[in-house]
């Protein structure tokens, strides 16, 4: 059977092809695409600006915030069946390792593979990919396919907050750093639990979007009395600190943000580069700092999540650019040329 599926070489050189797909093996599941979105980590790989994607290795297809629906299934997967909506893991672990079956996150397996970023994992810009059944997860039948697209992009920020040990309650104050999709998903986390959330972003569409979304406030980080503004509103520092963007100056500001033994969750991705930081303020605040590559176990939770809020919280509606993949080039023009107002771009393979 063959497959149409968009191949990145290198920055800025993304091809479609034909490719014929591997035989089903009967723990695997053919799935066909219907929407894939393109995420900012999937934009700076293109623009050669971040090594997660491993082209150095050998092309490969990008697409990890995908939703498809079951066309076969392999003898010995259970609980997926043909006609699910599903979607799936992002970072996935082995299961065999030392490091797995120590229990560690599935960044530190062994023999780690990562939908969209490397030639041995299927992304999700194709017409039909195949995935073994334990990564694949069905959501309900009444979402659109939209929404299971932002099943892994939610996850990341619930994950973010409270895997690992991390929380968030009603008498927190929480400081989020970027209002684009994974911040605005870690937004819907925190009012969720009722707590006080301030989102520090300087584009003009995400500042609204974040207000919309119900942020408390929202800052300027560029705004010259910037910083006492924060110190204001959260009595001193947040204890909750959410790094949801990635950029340079927002990671080194977590720690000015920061309140006395606050928690910082770093979820924007920086792999690559180094980022200078004040690391004494760790000492002298002590603060409690965590990372979270990839998620652990999350999948379905972020789906039941999801499926309370979304009365309130129309994540479709966060879809500002919708393309056919045929029109995979004009796409991916779109969110690097337009990152101010292209908050989600989503492709659909139908």
């Amino acid at each position: 059977m063959k497959t149409k599926v968009a191949m990145l070489y290198g920055p800025h050189d993304l091809r479609v092809e034909e490719r014929e797909l591997p035989p089903l093996r009967d723990d695997q599941v053919l799935i066909k695409m219907k929407a894939c979105g393109i995420c900012g980590s999937d934009v700076e790989c293109f623009e050669g600006k971040s090594a997660e994607g491993r082209y150095d290795i050998a092309p490969y297809a990008p697409g990890h915030e995908w939703a498809g629906q079951v066309a076969e299934v392999g003898r010995s997967v259970l609980g997926i069946k043909v006609g699910d909506k599903v979607t799936g893991d992002c970072v996935l672990p082995c299961g065999e390792c030392l490091n797995c079956k120590n229990g560690l996150m599935p960044s530190a397996c062994l023999n780690m593979r990562e939908v969209g970023f490397r030639p041995d994992s299927p992304g999700g810009m194709a017409d039909y990919i195949i995935l073994e059944g334990r990564y694949v997860h069905p959501f309900p039948s009444s979402w659109s396919f939209d929404e299971g697209a932002w099943i892994e992009n939610f996850s990341v920020a619930y994950f973010g907050i409270w895997g690992n040990g991390g929380y968030v309650d009603a008498r927190d104050k929480v400081i989020i750093t970027g209002g684009g999709p994974i911040g605005l998903s870690a937004l819907a986390v925190a009012k969720a639990s009722q707590a006080y959330t301030i989102v520090i972003e300087p584009l003009p569409m995400r500042q609204k979007l974040a207000k919309q979304y119900g942020a408390d406030a929202v800052i300027n980080p560029n705004d010259a009395d910037f910083l006492d503004q924060v110190m204001k509103l959260t009595d001193g520092g947040a204890n909750l600190v959410v790094e949801a963007s990635g950029n340079d100056r927002a990671i080194a500001s977590t720690f000015d943000v920061s309140g006395h033994s606050a928690r910082i969750r770093l979820i924007g991705h920086s792999i690559g580069r180094k980022v200078p930081v004040e690391i004494g303020k760790t000492i002298w605040k002590t603060l409690n700092i965590t990372g979270a590559g990839g998620t652990k176990t999350f999948i379905p939770r972020s789906i039941a999540f999801m499926d309370r809020i979304r009365e309130t919280h129309n994540f479709s509606s966060l879809i500002t650019h919708k393309y056919k993949f045929s029109q995979i080039h004009e796409a991916f023009d779109k969110a690097c040329s337009d990152k101010a107002n292209a908050i989600k771009v989503m492709l659909y393979m139908d």
